[in-house]
């Protein structure tokens, strides 16, 4: 089973090129391709990315859902394996996921541990061991079977925000999902940004109103309105 590894970005060129060596590092002899779907970054990620060794890919939109959904497309591993830039990996990912599926898990996620001493971000990072929805999102990492994602017509392109969420919940009525346990390294910076309670209001806002079925694009409006992303 080889997996490709899929990160969109946008404007991530201090974080892409660390993350591809990584994970090519990690995964030698080819045991994973490297796929970066840049939304036409100015910053010169997507050469950031090239450089480090990853396979770069310019969506045709932006947005996170849609620039998976190309990258799945054009991947040629029978596992997919969606992560964030800013994400630290595990060093064992390809044998790890290749188990998990093995094992009988179409799909799954870390658990994850911010890069903070932040005693309120320790509790968080505590809470990603537990099944529920609201203990998951794309920070993890998400591993899926090529079959079952194709199966499940992908991430949903209208969800510009909670896409992750959203094709979890899908996942978990028709396969077993895995939640492997070990860490992968999660960014603070939002948090650094903004502090604990401002972001943990945020999430809990965008949960309400996904659970109440809003309109993904006033979701994504209203989060944005509550923090700062500078």
């Amino acid at each position: 089973m080889t997996v490709s590894v899929i990160i969109p970005t946008y404007n991530e060129a201090a974080n892409i090129g660390g993350l591809v060596r990584e994970l090519r590092r990690f995964a030698p002899n080819g045991q994973a391709e490297v796929l970066v779907v840049d939304a036409h970054s100015p910053d010169g990620t997507a050469e950031a990315a090239r450089q480090a060794g990853a396979t770069v890919l310019l969506a045709p939109r932006p947005g996170r859902a849609a620039q998976m959904n190309f990258g799945a497309a054009q991947a040629t591993g029978d596992l997919l394996y969606f992560v964030h830039a800013d994400v630290g990996i595990h060093p064992d990912y390809v044998a790890t996921i290749r188990r998990a599926v093995a094992d009988g898990f179409e799909a799954g996620c870390y658990r994850f541990r911010f890069n903070s001493p932040h005693p309120l971000l320790r509790i968080n990072s505590y809470g990603t061991r537990f099944k529920g929805i609201m203990s998951r999102g794309g920070d993890q990492t998400l591993f899926i079977t090529k079959a079952l994602f194709q199966r499940l017509g992908g991430f949903n392109e209208r969800f510009v925000i909670m896409e992750d969420f959203e094709i979890i919940q899908r996942i978990r009525r028709v396969a077993a999902f895995y939640i492997v346990p070990q860490d992968v390294l999660v960014s603070a910076r939002k948090y650094e940004t903004n502090s604990w309670l401002r972001v943990q209001l945020a999430n809990l806002t965008a949960f309400s109103m996904f659970f109440l079925k809003v309109s993904p694009a006033r979701i994504a409006r209203t989060y944005k309105a509550m923090l700062n992303y500078r």
